[in-house]
């Protein structure tokens, strides 16, 4: 992240955000809306027979955080998310490089996936979760969604991000030291 900071205004800094955000948010209330519409409370379906056990649709409420867990905490987590939503923002307009678009992506895929939820926590006091995948007999995740997924698939790819250039860092680190000591070497 070595790039300038200077230019772009507000549009150039978030559009990717809020767009990516846009579509998450989009997606992931016309699944839930798809899956209490269809499915009763409790129910469950094989969208793909060949995968029965791995994947499956169950309508559920979910109290809790992504994945069901922390049950209980909706003001607590309806507050984080527009935390985080404002953190988000901030970040990317003061001190994100233009150039970062991926890094724009992946911070949408966590805002998007954030409201998403916190919507129907304002709407219901509960999320609707319906996706079940896992291995039978070994591992079950806990029911998710759409909103769910865009979280963490932003949090992994942006550990993968930071990874990935501390690693380039790391590099160009090691390759100016040994640059440097064959500089001193030729002078000697």
């Amino acid at each position: 992240m070595a790039q300038k900071l200077s230019g772009g205004s507000l549009a150039q800094r978030w559009w990717i955000v809020l767009i990516t955000a846009g579509v998450v948010i989009g997606l992931d209330r016309w699944t839930k809306e798809l899956v209490r519409a269809a499915m009763p409370l409790y129910s469950s379906i094989v969208p793909i027979p060949s995968l029965e056990g791995y994947l499956s649709f169950q309508h559920v409420n979910n109290y809790g955080a992504a994945f069901g867990i922390f049950q209980g905490g909706r003001v607590f987590f309806t507050v984080v998310a527009i935390a985080v939503s404002i953190g988000i923002l901030y970040y990317t307009a003061q001190h994100l490089p233009v150039a970062e678009r991926f890094v724009r992506l992946l911070l949408g895929l966590e805002m998007g996936g954030a409201i998403g939820n916190v919507i129907d926590r304002i709407e219901q006091g509960f999320v609707t979760d319906f996706v079940v995948t896992g291995i039978p007999g070994f591992y079950y995740i806990p029911n998710w969604n759409v909103a769910d997924s865009a979280v963490v698939g932003g949090v992994i790819g942006l550990a993968i991000v930071i990874l990935w250039q501390d690693i380039q860092a790391a590099r160009r680190e090691k390759a100016a030291k040994i640059s440097g000591d064959t500089l001193e070497s030729a002078e000697a």
